[in-house]
């Protein structure tokens, strides 16, 4: 009877190891973008400009409500940012949160969409490191000439694709 246990030990000790090794030593990878909300809409849009260079600070816990500092992201030219996040938080709600624009005409984070959430655990079946946060967005000083006619034509559901 003990024999037949054997072979079934192996398996799990073989296929756990390289699991275990894993949640040890590799980092999370938080991807993500940011914006600048060209029509001050509240959300993306085809008239939505992706910024480069606008800094996201990583990870502050809305929980406990203190900040620790995990990361520093900077987006590249087309507005996505990806940083490493090393150790498991558990339950500890991340978030990403706007720092600033280097665009001088779009330097006010919107207020429903300057965080994005992204829990860092390996505990909840996640097979993935890579996490993904909404993307994170700033509005422009004024609205763009033509977001009107844009807006007309997303109430009427109509043809969005050009402004």
């Amino acid at each position: 009877m003990a024999k037949s246990f054997v072979p079934l030990i192996a398996v799990l000790c073989v296929s756990l190891l390289p699991l275990a090794a894993m949640a040890v030593g590799t980092p999370f990878h938080i991807e993500g973008c940011v914006y600048c909300d060209t029509c001050r809409f509240g959300f993306e849009t085809i008239a939505t400009k992706y910024i480069r260079g606008p800094q996201s600070d990583i990870c502050q816990d809305r929980v406990k409500l203190k900040t620790e500092l995990v990361g520093v992201a900077v987006t590249g030219p087309d507005g996505k940012y990806k940083v490493a996040v090393r150790g498991d938080r558990q339950d500890q709600q991340c978030l990403a949160e706007l720092v600033h624009s280097p665009m001088s005409h779009c330097q006010e984070a919107d207020p429903g969409r300057s965080t994005a959430t992204v829990i860092l655990t390996r505990s909840n079946g996640a097979a993935s490191t890579r996490h993904y946060a909404n993307a994170m967005g700033f509005f422009r000083d004024e609205a763009l000439h033509g977001c009107a006619a844009l807006r007309k034509r997303y109430l009427a559901d109509g043809d969005v694709r050009a402004i």
